[in-house]
Formats: structure tokens, C-alpha cells, sequence
């Protein structure tokens, strides 16, 4: 009885690596994220900060273009808006210039419409190609993280998996009587 407390003990649990593969596992942990850490993250941090400084720069232009579009639509309504005198002519003339003066509103305030709209159109153009190209980018970036990952030595390899199943049928079998 107290011989197989002593062979229960000496066993190793199938379950857990060995402390060497630990060790090796951890090294090569350390070594792949240092590389990262040194040359990898930086570049990625700058890109990121070049690609931020340029969808910044192109959204204060596109704010740009809508407050200019605005600041025009409000010239427009003030002309419109301001005081006109008219002496009437005749009697017929009032109601030709009261025309006029509306069709004239109608024209400006639609051109001011249309400036606001192009505007606006270009905001949301430039938004969407923006957003195109970081997808595109980050995708990229994604593509190139994982092909790195994928090319570092792994520590989990299929082999040292298949011996370690293999030892621990060894040890069952022999403590059943089997050789």
C-alpha cells in the first residue's frame, strides 16, 4: 500500500507542461514581445497618430466648408431681409416689384439650399472615404499582426503534445499490469 503512495507521488500530472517547456515557452514569449515592443508597436503608433492628424485635418476642412456655406445662406437672408424702399411708380409697378422681389428671394434662398447641401454632401463624402481607408488600414495591420504571430516559434507544438499523451498511456497502462 505505502508503495503505490510512493508511485502516486513520483507521477507527474499529463495535464501540466513540463517545467522546461514552461521555461522555453516563456522566453520565447518574452523574446517575440520585446521585438514587438521595439520595432513593431512604434511604427504602428505612428502610423496611427499620421493617419488621426490627417482625418482631423480633413474633417476641420469639411467644418470649414459648412460654416462658409452657412455664413453665406445668412448674407443672402439679411440682403433679402433688408429694408427696400420703393416709390410705386404706377399702380401696376407695386405689384411687379413685390414679384420680382420674390422670385429674387426664392432664387437666392435655393441657391443658399443648394451651397448648404453640396456642403454637406462633401462632409459626408469625405467622412465615408475616411472611414474606407482606415477599414482598409487597419485590416492591413491586422493581416500583417497575425502573419507575424503565425510566423514566431510556437511552443505548443502538436508533438510535444502527442509524447506527453503517450507517456501518461504508459503510466496507466503499467499501473493496471499492462506493459
Amino acid at each position: 500500500m505505502l508503495h503505490l503512495i510512493v508511485l502516486a507521488a513520483e507521477e507527474k500530472n499529463p495535464i501540466l507542461p513540463d517545467v522546461a517547456e514552461l521555461i522555453y515557452g516563456a522566453l520565447a514569449f518574452l523574446i517575440v514581445f520585446l521585438v514587438l515592443a521595439k520595432f513593431a508597436f512604434p511604427a504602428l503608433n505612428k502610423m496611427l497618430a499620421e493617419r488621426s492628424g490627417k482625418i482631423q485635418g480633413d474633417l476641420e476642412k469639411a467644418e470649414q466648408s459648412r460654416m462658409a456655406a452657412e455664413t453665406e445662406l445668412a448674407e443672402y437672408r439679411q440682403q433679402l431681409a433688408g429694408p427696400r424702399r420703393c416709390q410705386p411708380d404706377h399702380r401696376g409697378g407695386t405689384e411687379d416689384r413685390e414679384q420680382l422681389r420674390r422670385d429674387l428671394q426664392a432664387k437666392a434662398e435655393a441657391e443658399a439650399q443648394a451651397t448648404v447641401a453640396r456642403a454637406q454632401e462633401e462632409i459626408r463624402a469625405e467622412r465615408d472615404r475616411v472611414f474606407q481607408e482606415l477599414r482598409a488600414q487597419v485590416g492591413v495591420i491586422a493581416v500583417d499582426l497575425a502573419a507575424a504571430w503565425s510566423a514566431s516559434p510556437s511552443t505548443r507544438s502538436a508533438p510535444a503534445a502527442d509524447r506527453r499523451v503517450h507517456r501518461a498511456g504508459r503510466r496507466d497502462g503499467q499501473r493496471n499490469g499492462q506493459t
